[in-house]
C-alpha cells in the first residue's frame, strides 16, 4: 500500500516493536554469501558485506547453465544513519544487453526521495523523480538488517517504511513459525517471515517473499525465497559461507 498512517490497530503493533532499542548489534564487519537454486540448478551467487550499520555491498551474478542465457552482474551499494535509514543507494545492473545505472538519495530533512536512473549503454536519463517519505525509510537490503535488529516472535505482525526511490509504503511483516533450516553452513533454528513487497506493493511482479533469521547470537538471514507464478518458478538463496 502506498504511505501513509497505518490504521490504529497496526500502529499500535508498530509502535510497539519499536518503542524497544534493538538489544542485538551488528558485527562491526560482515560478509554472507548466499547460493541461489532456480527449478534444481543452481542459478547465480549473492554476496552482501556490511559495515555495521553504516553501510551496505552486494554483488549478484548468474552461474551455471542460467548465466549461459542470462547474463547478470549487479553492483548495489548503499549508506544509511543510524537505524539502518537510508541515505542514498547506487544500482549498477549489467544484465545482458541492458547497462543501467540507478542512484537515489534519501533527504530526511526534507523527507524526499530523488530518483535518477540512467541507461549507461545509450548515455541517457530513463527515469527522474521525487517522492514524499518518512524521515527514515529503509532500502529493502537495510530492511532484512533492520528484522535482523528486531527478531520479531511468531505471531507478531509489524509494519516497515521501505522504499526503492520510485514508491514508499509501509511494508508488512509477519513472523510466521520456527523451522529447522539445513544449509551449506550447518542446522539452524529459524524464524520464517512472510515480507508483504510484491504483487503490487512496493514491486509490481506477482510473488512471496520469505526470509529465514536463525535464533542464535548471531541472528543469521539463512534461507530467501521468493515464490513467483509457475511459469517463472521459484528461488531460493542459501546462506554458504559466512565471513
Amino acid at each position: 500500500m502506498p504511505f501513509r498512517r497505518a490504521p490504529w490497530q497496526a500502529l499500535l503493533v508498530f509502535s510497539a516493536v519499536f518503542a524497544q532499542a534493538p538489544a542485538w548489534q551488528p558485527p562491526a564487519a560482515q560478509k554472507l554469501s548466499f547460493k541461489a537454486e532456480w527449478r534444481l540448478v543452481h542459478a547465480g551467487d549473492v554476496e552482501v558485506e556490511t559495515s555495521a550499520a553504516e553501510s551496505l555491498r552486494m554483488q549478484l551474478r548468474t552461474a551455471g547453465l542460467v548465466r549461459a542465457f542470462v547474463k547478470v552482474d549487479n553492483q548495489f551499494h548503499a549508506s544509511y544513519r543510524p537505524g539502518w535509514c537510508a541515505e542514498a543507494t547506487e544500482l549498477i545492473a549489467h544484465e545482458g544487453k541492458r547497462h543501467r545505472e540507478t542512484k537515489v538519495r534519501f533527504d530526511s530533512a526534507e523527507r524526499k526521495a530523488h530518483y535518477l536512473e540512467r541507461d549507461l549503454a545509450k548515455d541517457a536519463v530513463v527515469t527522474q523523480k521525487s517522492i514524499d517519505i518518512p524521515a527514515c525509510v529503509h532500502d529493502v537490503t537495510a530492511g532484512l538488517q533492520r528484522l535482523r535488529e528486531l527478531l520479531p516472535e511468531p505471531g507478531v505482525v509489524m509494519e516497515l517504511p521501505v522504499s526503492d526511490g520510485k514508491k514508499a509504503v509501509m511494508a508488512r511483516v509477519e513472523a510466521q513459525r520456527r523451522e529447522r533450516i539445513r544449509t551449506p553452513v550447518g542446522e539452524f533454528q529459524a524464524i520464517r517471515y512472510q515480507a508483504f513487497l510484491m504483487s503490487g506493493v512496493l514491486y509490481r511482479r506477482k510473488g512471496r517473499l520469505f526470509v529465514w533469521i536463525s535464533e542464535d547470537e548471531r541472528r543469521l538471514p539463512v534461507q530467501i525465497r521468493v515464490q513467483m507464478p509457475f511459469y517463472i518458478g521459484t528461488v531460493t538463496l542459501q546462506l554458504e559461507r559466512v565471513e
